[in-house]
């Protein structure tokens, strides 16, 4: 790999990404409609002079095909990551997920760009009857927009590759994701409302959810580790599917208790009752992780060792919630 086009690159993830790949010595180019990334996470990818920040917008395919010449492998992050509200607005995970998606990959082609890693979720198990959930699980009825649009672009992938369009396609099926820069997620939104008033937290759900967390820089790592091992070129469909995450899962309950104790505060709890927080919130997602595990990748942190982390960055940088206020 020696000059990576990202989409996304101004988010979570992306940000973070791009900073390793560039530690690395690889060239970047980000693509980021800044809809919800924020360009300060890139204010030392910008001082750098192999990296080059394109505004735009992955619906807009003459502009996505234009950006990408030179590119030599994909890291297609940028998507709808709203599963609470999904309801709200349904044609967007449609059209940020599932049609960029396709547009990301016909850019590839019209660029001859050959190699992606597509960030997927492990929502896609739905409420696996299995678990740990490995990754060749049947897929059951999807229970979010989000997850069906996520499944669509998985099978694009693949199809994609099938069809002698990519020489490795590269899937990975995250749990949450913790850390610097995280802007979006229940550890955001409590953080704020105890910010607001420490002596109460509102809890969506019983509290009794059971959920996995993974570390960015975890994950970062994984991304890498897999993709420089080119393990999808002996894959079949030269297509390979990853779980990620730890070998450990904390109920919501747990992670109200890390985060409470870090801040030194004793709130009343108040839940809004039932085992799912949201319409399409899965009560227990809990990956099978043996698959990249064998690769030699492994965790460094644990739920609670990310949590503190990303804690440290809320306190440091409250800022980010007043330029992503999190969905109402």
């Amino acid at each position: 790999m020696q000059h990576a086009f990202v989409t996304g690159a101004a988010g979570f993830i992306g940000s973070n990404l791009v900073d390793r790949l560039l530690a690395d010595g690889v060239t970047v180019t980000g693509w980021d409609n800044l809809s919800t990334g924020q360009e300060r996470f890139l204010t030392d990818a910008l001082k750098n002079p192999r990296f080059r920040l394109v505004r735009g917008d992955n619906l807009d395919l003459p502009a996505l095909t234009t950006a990408m010449p030179g590119a030599d492998f994909v890291f297609h992050l940028a998507a709808n990551a709203d599963i609470k509200d999904g309801w709200s607005h349904p044609r967007k995970d449609l059209e940020q997920n599932t049609v960029a998606t396709f547009n990301v990959l016909e850019a590839m082609r019209a660029n001859g760009v050959k190699r992606i890693a597509f960030s997927s979720t492990g929502s896609t198990y739905g409420e696996a009857t299995l678990v740990p959930t490995p990754e060749d699980a049947p897929f059951p009825v999807q229970t979010s927009l989000y997850a069906a649009s996520k499944v669509a672009g998985e099978t694009l992938l693949s199809a994609y590759a099938e069809g002698g369009q990519l020489d490795e396609a590269y899937i990975f099926r995250f749990v949450s994701i913790l850390g610097e820069r995280y802007t979006h997620g229940h550890v955001f939104d409590f953080y704020q409302q105890l910010v607001a008033h420490p002596d109460r937290l509102r809890i969506l759900g019983d509290g009794k959810q059971r959920k996995s967390y993974l570390y960015v820089q975890d994950c970062v790592d994984a991304l890498l580790h897999v993709t420089r091992a080119r393990t999808a070129r002996a894959a079949p469909h030269r297509t390979q599917v990853y779980n990620l995450g730890t070998a450990e899962f904390v109920q919501v309950n747990d992670s109200v208790g890390f985060i409470c104790a870090a801040l030194g505060l004793k709130p009343k709890l108040e839940y809004t009752g039932g085992n799912r927080g949201w319409i399409g919130d899965n009560p227990f997602i809990f990956l099978d992780t043996k698959k990249i595990l064998a690769t030699g990748w492994k965790p460094k942190l644990t739920i609670e060792q990310g949590l503190g982390r990303t804690l440290c960055w809320l306190e440091a940088n409250r800022w980010v919630y007043e330029a992503r206020p999190p969905a109402a």
